[in-house]
């Protein structure tokens, strides 16, 4: 689990509508980047990280857009990044992903997105005379440039699609609901463990998909597209603020082992509450501990 800041002088509650504001105005501005470049993917310098792991010059650029724009508004506050890094600060930080999707976004598939979550640390006060206990997820926006759609999320206020509140779905077993996921592509470490939890979701459930951006998943979930979603392996800006979005609009998004107090280890599980129980049950036969 990353470490938290150092607790400070955090009295004064975070101003989160200033922050929801910073954030959708950065999560345009990433955007527009990567649409710029939408129709001429093919003069893109692409570099490789790792196998299945890729960035671009869209990807980075974009980054360097939301980070700017994040930086003037809120100076006080943490950064970390997926291209170029940064480190947990102040009462809270802000967690970037400025292309979530890129393999889509790089073969012309047309389901990508800007993520862009504010963490507030223990002990930070998001309301007057509460102090949080543990590292939370409070503001989050994760924009779909190709949809116009933005999904945004205040901690205790609500989730938002376009403006209009939304919530989880209502399907309350397995065999009625729609499942998202993510296979291993990047760390296959875990497959011996995902591919029977697949063999049981493709068995257990109505259907299951995978477009292959996280944040997305994680918002479709909280607008009630899908009933439940889970995947291994991810990096904290994958999921920071989808988290927030499924959480807000009231459903459960945790870490798949229960220990951290969001998924910041890239293992999620989410859902409506009886979906996201069962989708638990079905999975932990086969989740071995993280030392193992």
């Amino acid at each position: 689990m990353q470490p938290s800041a150092q607790p400070s002088a955090r009295n004064a509650p975070l101003d989160l509508c200033a922050a929801l504001d910073a954030a959708v105005t950065a999560a345009h501005a990433g955007a527009a980047i990567l649409q710029s470049y939408a129709h001429h993917r093919a003069d893109l310098v692409i570099d490789r990280k790792a196998r299945n792991d890729l960035v671009s010059q869209a990807d980075r650029e974009a980054e360097a857009a939301v980070i700017a724009e994040l930086r003037e508004r809120t100076p006080h506050y943490g950064i970390v990044a997926e291209e170029t890094g940064g480190e947990v600060n102040g009462a809270a930080t802000w967690y970037i992903d400025p292309l979530d999707g890129t393999t889509n976004f790089l073969h012309g598939i047309p389901h990508y997105a800007v993520s862009i979550a504010l963490i507030a640390h223990a002990g930070t006060s998001v309301t007057a005379g509460t102090a949080l206990a543990v590292d939370t997820p409070v503001v989050a926006a994760v924009y779909d440039p190709c949809r116009e759609e933005l999904f945004n999320a205040v901690h205790g206020l609500g989730a938002w699609l376009n403006g209009h509140r939304i919530n989880c779905s209502r399907t309350q077993t397995l065999d009625d609901a729609v499942l998202a996921t993510g296979f291993p592509f990047r760390d296959f470490s875990f497959a011996e463990q995902y591919m029977p939890m697949l063999h049981d979701a493709i068995n257990l459930t109505r259907g299951v998909r995978r477009l292959g951006a996280a944040a997305l998943d994680l918002a479709w979930t909280a607008a009630g597209r899908y009933d439940g979603y889970w995947e291994m392996g991810l990096a904290p800006w994958d999921v920071a603020a989808g988290t927030l979005i499924v959480r807000e609009a009231g459903g459960v998004a945790e870490d798949m082992y229960g220990v951290d107090p969001w998924p910041i280890g890239g293992y999620v599980v989410s859902g409506n509450k009886a979906v996201a129980g069962a989708l638990k049950a079905m999975i932990a036969p086969h989740l071995r501990s993280r030392t193992a």
